[in-house]
């Protein structure tokens, strides 16, 4: 994959070294960048232009990170990587769960920044339109998802839209019921480390989708050890 065709990175780093380190890094390797030293410069550029993946630093003097997060993801569509120098596995999980695509601890290996950068592109590229089968509708245990528009609906008629995370991992368990998968075989062969575990919070992100309005997300049921499995009888129309 040519990384020139990537698009644009905003990084969001008020660290003028870290911001040094970063910028380079995405240089070296072929991508287009912009750097802002707040959050609020980084919103208010939102309003002009988008970029593809933002690089996200949680300590901005501004505002919070996760502040910051919570409008991008109420607001807009694309990547989101967090880089943080905080220590708490909380601050990285609360991330995650506020819809970041993964993080990265600093100080960190370029390399790594970059694997972890493509990685996240991967997921956001449009999918080729082959056929309609992006065009699908599953119900499975009451429920209903339909794959192009990302929409679920409950079985009382609630309609929620998943995040693009949220929809690549429920069509995977949609398409496989009754099959243990493991953490590999959900993340569709995208990089993965062995300790990274972010797998698990995306699927616990997506039960509490299934929980919202009293209902229960049970039939998602950790195999421990193995990975993940969808107790349900799945119809495609």
């Amino acid at each position: 994959m040519n990384d020139k065709a990537q698009g644009l990175i905003h990084v969001v780093e008020d660290d003028a070294n870290v911001a040094r380190l970063i910028t380079g890094t995405l240089e070296r390797f072929g991508y287009r960048h912009a750097v802002f030293s707040s959050g609020g410069d980084f919103l208010r550029q939102l309003r002009a232009q988008a970029p593809d993946l933002a690089i996200l630093d949680l300590g901005l003097p501004d505002m919070d990170g996760m502040e910051v997060l919570q409008q991008l993801r109420n607001r807009y569509r694309f990547g989101l990587l967090i880089a943080t120098g905080r220590v708490d596995t909380y601050d990285r999980v609360m991330g995650l769960e506020l819809g970041a695509d993964d993080y990265v601890v600093k100080p960190f290996e370029p390399r790594e920044l970059i694997a972890r950068v493509r990685s996240i592109l991967r997921r956001y590229q449009p999918e080729p339109q082959i056929d309609d089968s992006s065009l699908r509708v599953a119900a499975f245990a009451g429920w209903r998802f339909e794959c192009a528009t990302h929409r679920l609906v409950s079985p009382d008629g609630v309609e929620d839209t998943l995040s693009l995370a949220e929809s690549q991992l429920l069509t995977a368990f949609l398409e496989r019921p009754n099959q243990i998968l493991s953490r590999e075989q959900l993340l569709s062969g995208r990089d993965v480390s062995a300790l990274d575990r972010s797998i698990d919070l995306r699927v616990s992100r997506l039960r509490k989708r299934f929980e919202q309005g009293g209902h229960s997300g049970k039939f998602i049921k950790t195999v421990y050890g193995a990975g993940y499995l969808l107790a349900a009888t799945v119809s495609w129309s």
